[in-house]
């Protein structure tokens, strides 16, 4: 059965149609990260709904845990970002693509308070991302700082925009 290529992805990743669902032949761990910062993988033989199949080259390597992550440039770096800006969110993501429904809550109830706001992508740098963790003692994302100060997680979030407390914070900030 002769396959086609359908539109141009990325070199490690190709697209096939056929008359009936295809089976891929291979576990091939995917650069994707799941909630423990692990490689998830395709079972062997995968089948995929429908006609399109994916075939994945494996062209990366794994990475490996970080410990301590939380460096000296790396604080003074994060010290300098959040007193840069009078609210920085750090989230997966960005505003214009959040990649996470938490992150998503945040920007949208920042957006409706029409406040120019920073958001750094943690998924872009995992030294970063686990650094922070560190650096607030908060161990999910987002993380909201406000006037330099770490303002909490989505559920902080949205209850102190729930009781108006989040306003007037933003509204002090603004001011200063």
């Amino acid at each position: 059965m002769a396959s086609r290529s359908v539109f141009s992805l990325p070199s490690a990743i190709t697209a096939s149609y056929s008359s009936s669902p295809s089976k891929i032949s291979s576990s091939i761990a995917l650069p994707l990260v799941n909630s423990r910062s692990r490689f998830l993988s395709f079972p062997p033989q995968t089948t995929l709904a429908g006609n399109l199949a994916f075939r994945v080259k494996p062209n990366f390597t794994r990475t490996s845990s970080i410990r301590c992550a939380l460096s000296p440039e790396l604080k003074s770096t994060l010290d300098k970002v959040v007193s840069s800006q009078k609210v920085v969110l750090f989230m997966k993501g960005t505003k214009e693509f959040p990649q996470c429904g938490f992150s998503n809550t945040v920007v949208q109830i920042l957006n409706s308070f029409n406040v120019p706001y920073e958001t750094i992508n943690i998924l872009e740098n995992e030294v970063l991302r686990q650094g922070l963790k560190e650096y607030s003692s908060w161990p999910t994302f987002p993380q909201l700082y406000i006037d330099g100060e770490f303002f909490g997680g989505c559920d902080i979030t949205v209850d102190a925009y729930k009781s108006g407390e989040l306003q007037e914070l933003l509204e002090r900030a603004m001011c200063s």
